[in-house]
């Protein structure tokens, strides 16, 4: 029997009315597929296969071409024939396979109709799954060592003292922690650049934790959660007045012996920068209204979302104050590039909300893989909310990916609208408006044009924001 091509079953323009490919394209592009294809006439005769299908199978198309699916099912060269199932049935056919070769497999056998309602060709798609099975294995595996890991861990931690638990399991964490651990013992001022949520803040106390001012105070001031009036009061102090005849102390003087933490410091005020940079030069800061000197010693740490040097470059941060606090910049990593990280992390969290609830919920395997495998453009927060989530909402103690409320292709994994459990409305909202003020401010670089954004007045925004991430501590 001649062998026919699938461009000869199907005629002139592959019979969907789309151009007219030559049957020499179809074949290049058919033996270039990564999946395994097996295609047999109406008959169940074979007529292709490719490269693909040779590789997984471990099958010759010499011995394939031009037989019969009965008879290689009854010789036993193949133990299930998804192909007869989809003559039989008239309708698409998935099966799983193992072949000699030791691979697992998928394979699904699609029958393709003639104008008359007759089975034209039936095609079968390989897709090898050995690895997916692997991956899941080591899972398992990654799963049995972790409790392991975290006994050990904990040892660690009590040495950190008041440092937060890091984790850092990832060689790229494990090499910025490094980097942390050098530069918390030069006592010098330190950068820390990075998306939102990546852990910014935990990682300045980690550093404030180590060196010679490890017993120092730690103080934090998010730059952009006041006005320039306010922030300056907040740094610098004030004058002696009636009310306060001694004056007031500003974080930065209470600081002293210690280490502050400006957060979004790109979101300084010009003024304010300026006088960031004396005190990053002379140790010394003056209280609003009042000239007299105040000497200080305090390690700065800087945090921001936004990128500096472009705003730098855009006149809009000034460039003594950029290279003053750029004595080491350590960029914070999002989730994403630290991938070993997330499982850990996941546990801790599970551990936690365990205790905290009296449950004893965890994940399947396959969630995990999710949670693996995601995007996580929220980073640590995201990961943190969603965690939990998923512990409310399950109903039982295995956490399957269907419970997981992450977006998949632009759905929410709970379905349109219906939730497996009782629902806090307030906080969903909460989450939602979060979610929102940050995306504005990471879209649009500084509060004025996020707020504007949204519809909300500058100090209505930083309010809300405060307020939320206030909640989400």
């Amino acid at each position: 029997m001649a062998k026919r091509t699938p461009a000869q079953l199907m005629g002139p323009g592959g019979g969907t009315g789309g151009p007219d490919f030559s049957q020499k394209t179809l074949e290049t592009v058919f033996e270039a597929s990564y999946d395994g294809i097996y295609i047999t006439d109406g008959d169940a005769v074979t007529i292709m296969i490719n490269k693909s299908y040779e590789s997984i199978t471990g099958l010759k198309r010499e011995n394939m071409l031009g037989k019969r699916m009965h008879e290689l099912v009854e010789g036993q060269i193949i133990s299930q024939s998804g192909t007869l199932a989809a003559l039989e049935r008239r309708e698409p056919v998935t099966l799983e396979q193992v072949f000699k070769t030791g691979k697992h497999a998928i394979i699904t056998s699609t029958p393709i109709f003639d104008e008359d309602g007759q089975v034209a060709m039936v095609v079968t798609n390989v897709r090898d799954i050995t690895e997916l099975n692997s991956l899941q294995k080591e899972l398992e595996e990654s799963w049995a060592r972790n409790l392991q890991y975290y006994s050990e861990l904990e040892i660690l931690r009590r040495k950190v003292g008041r440092a937060p638990k890091l984790v850092a399991q990832d060689p790229a964490m494990q090499a910025v922690l490094r980097v942390a651990d050098k530069a918390a013992e030069l006592d010098i001022p330190i950068l820390l650049e990075g998306e939102t949520g990546t852990g910014k803040q935990d990682f300045a106390r980690y550093i404030a934790s180590k060196g010679r001012r490890k017993k120092g105070k730690f103080i934090e001031v998010n730059c952009s959660a006041y006005s320039e009036e306010e922030l300056e009061f907040e740094l610098f102090g004030s004058a002696p007045s009636p009310q306060a005849k001694s004056g007031t102390m500003g974080l930065l003087e209470l600081a002293s012996g210690g280490t502050i933490l400006l957060q979004e410091v790109g979101e300084l005020p010009p003024k304010l920068q300026i006088r960031l940079v004396r005190l990053l030069r002379s140790g010394i800061v003056t209280r609003v209204g009042d000239g007299k000197p105040y000497p200080v010693d305090i390690r700065v740490i800087a945090s921001t979302t936004q990128d500096l040097k472009a705003l730098v470059d855009g006149k809009k941060f000034r460039e003594e104050l950029y290279y003053g606090l750029n004595v080491l910049p350590i960029q914070m990593l999002p989730l994403r590039q630290r991938r070993e990280d997330i499982l850990p992390l996941i546990e801790e969290i599970c551990i936690g909300l365990n205790k905290k609830h009296r449950q004893r919920k965890r994940f399947s395997h396959m969630a995990l893989l999710t949670l693996k495998s995601y995007a996580w453009p929220g980073n640590l927060r995201e990961l943190r909310n969603v965690v939990e989530s998923a512990m409310i909402l399950c109903s039982g103690d295995i956490i399957e990916p269907q419970d997981l409320p992450i977006c998949t292709e632009g759905k929410l994994r709970h379905g349109e609208g219906e939730l497996p459990g009782p629902v806090d409305l307030r906080r969903v909202v909460e989450d939602l408006e979060l979610k929102y003020i940050r995306n504005a401010y990471r879209q649009h670089g500084n509060v004025r044009d996020a707020a504007r954004s949204l519809s909300m007045d500058p100090s209505t925004y930083v309010r809300k924001r405060k307020k939320l991430e206030e909640r989400e501590n």
